[in-house]
């Protein structure tokens, strides 16, 4: 199965040349031309290429769209255009048969249907590549949605995710310029994320944490979850009514404060990711809803938790450094807090790139606040730190893609937003805890015991500490002198280019006349065999050349 779905793919790769997007991406390798040259005689389904790559993932099945889709949040690895063309994929998928479905939430029950629910719509209210949700009423009345993982799915997941981490593996080996795209990390981002997806058990833990964190604010309501009903295939929780968040008319019609919406989305935002660590990763406007009961203090409804942030104490700290720095206008912070961070080397000419930094921001804070794409600003700091030598950790991309949702929506929903006119404020209240006396006071709280315990080793360790340093010095010293002497051999063994080549060509043909007498050949084939082998071993250090 495993090789037809190969083929298949190596035929959609011909129908719609994607040879188009290997050829044309810089520094590509001229055997890769020579390669694909015979499919530049072929026709294309598509004359744009980019809109070719986007029908090519829709042909080839829902998996693959949900690759597309997630590689479309990789802004700072793919063009402008390429990543809106993905962005347009549309993760619809027809909806598997009821009867199915029914016999998956029985078996999954653990008991008759009727005894749970007193009703359940036959026809799904949604389908999709994963999951499909049916609307219901438990006996105790309570209207709830039955989520139901798609049968013989995980299957096939399984068989296209090892053929995507092939072609990722193939690709990165056989073309090196692409290394740092890092498709095979993009790859086992995705495999985390869909697999997070079919664990419904997982989204429900999820939901129920995030309904705790928020129950009560007035701000985000999560829907309750039945975890008696729920486990890995199937999810039973309330059911929500509320506004889609870019449903414009309906908002205006109801009189919504509209700025006040915007603005409370990013204050939940920022308080998921730096005082909660736990935040709706998947915030696209499907997931999102607004109950309007109250039009001059609306609120949202989260939906759809399968998809959870967590950022350490680490990356929060370089966020917020960065992101006051940079409202801030100061570059020079900017540059530091990444090299103090580790997110680029340690050697990094700061000078070098700060005035980097600085040429990216200047303009962008010539314009009002009101015009800065926060998200945006976020993404030019990726790309200009990749130039020297950051990569950047699937956990931020996952926050960068969540930022970007949020503040599509706020513009849309409220378009002079000024995003930082909420931020501001809250990022610098957040960084006076994380370095004030109470924070410190905080953690040594928490470190006393830890600090008690090893109270009595403490001289012991000391003592050893400072033994251990000398020792390593000493060894350093002595790797110095071997580095120093192994030079200068290397540098007396050192010939002339000539010279080398001559004595690989007498090894040659010394062992191939060697070989005469042994393989019984004639003086003449000596000379070829010699040849062969010289060709043999130039080829091989060739090979092992950088």
């Amino acid at each position: 199965m495993v090789n037809l779905r190969a083929l298949k793919i190596c035929f959609v790769f011909c129908r719609y040349r994607l040879d188009r997007q290997l050829t044309d991406f810089h520094q590509a390798p001229w055997w890769l031309h020579v390669v694909l040259f015979p499919l530049k005689l072929l026709p294309s389904k598509q004359s744009c290429k980019d809109a070719a790559l986007r029908q090519a993932l829709v042909s080839l099945g829902p998996i693959f769209v949900k690759f597309g889709q997630l590689l479309s949040t990789r802004k700072d690895i793919l063009s402008p255009a390429l990543a809106e063309e993905l962005e347009a994929l549309q993760d619809r998928v027809p909806p598997f048969p009821s009867s199915q479905s029914l016999e998956i939430i029985e078996a999954n029950l653990g008991q008759p249907i009727p005894e749970v629910f007193s009703r359940l719509d036959h026809e799904p209210l949604a389908s999709a590549s994963v999951a499909q949700v049916h609307a219901g009423q438990l006996v105790s009345g309570e209207q709830v949605v039955i989520k139901v993982i798609r049968p013989g799915i995980k299957s096939t997941i399984e068989r296209d995710l090892h053929l995507l981490t092939r072609i990722a593996g193939l690709l990165t080996r056989f073309w090196p310029t692409l290394d740092r795209l890092r498709l095979p990390e993009i790859v086992e981002d995705y495999h985390h994320t869909i697999l997070s997806e079919l664990n419904l058990q997982l989204e429900s833990d999820n939901t129920e944490k995030l309904r705790q964190n928020w129950q009560g604010s007035g701000k985000l309501y999560v829907p309750l979850v039945y975890p008696q009903f729920s486990n890995s295939n199937i999810l039973v929780m309330e059911k929500v009514n509320g506004i889609v968040v870019t449903d414009l008319h309906a908002l205006k019609e109801r009189q919504v404060n509209l700025r006040k919406l915007a603005h409370l989305g990013v204050e939940i935002f920022f308080t998921q990711v730096f005082e909660d660590n736990f935040f709706h990763a998947d915030m696209h406007p499907g997931n999102v809803l607004v109950d309007a009961s109250d039009p001059e203090n609306p609120t949202y409804i989260a939906l759809d938790c399968a998809i959870i942030g967590v950022l350490d104490t680490a990356d929060q700290k370089y966020l917020a450094r960065n992101l006051l720095a940079f409202f801030n206008a100061d570059y020079r912070a900017v540059a530091l807090a990444h090299i103090e961070s580790g997110w680029v080397p340690a050697d990094t000419d700061i000078d070098a790139f700060e005035q980097v930094i600085r040429e990216v921001c200047s303009p962008i804070f010539g314009k009002p606040m009101r015009e800065i794409q926060f998200a945006g600003l976020l993404l030019e700091l990726f790309n200009t730190a990749r130039q020297f030598d950051m990569v950047v950790q699937p956990q931020l991309v996952l926050l960068q893609k969540t930022l970007l949702n949020i503040e599509g929506i706020g513009r849309q929903v409220y378009e002079d937003l000024d995003l930082w006119e909420t931020a501001a404020p809250f990022m610098t209240q957040w960084m006076r805890k994380q370095t004030g006396f109470a924070y410190f006071i905080q953690e040594m709280k928490n470190l006393a015991p830890a600090a008690l315990a090893e109270l009595p080793d403490l001289p012991r360790n000391l003592l050893f500490a400072a033994r251990e340093i000398k020792q390593i010095s000493l060894s350093q010293r002595q790797q110095a002198r071997l580095l120093t002497t192994l030079k200068s051999d290397l540098q007396r063994l050192e010939k002339p280019r000539a010279t080398k080549y001559l004595a690989l060509a007498g090894l040659g043909l010394a062992i191939g006349f060697a070989l005469v007498p042994q393989l019984d050949l004639k003086p003449e084939d000596g000379l070829l065999l010699g040849t062969i082998i010289l060709g043999t071993i130039a080829l091989y250090l060739l090979i092992r050349r950088p």
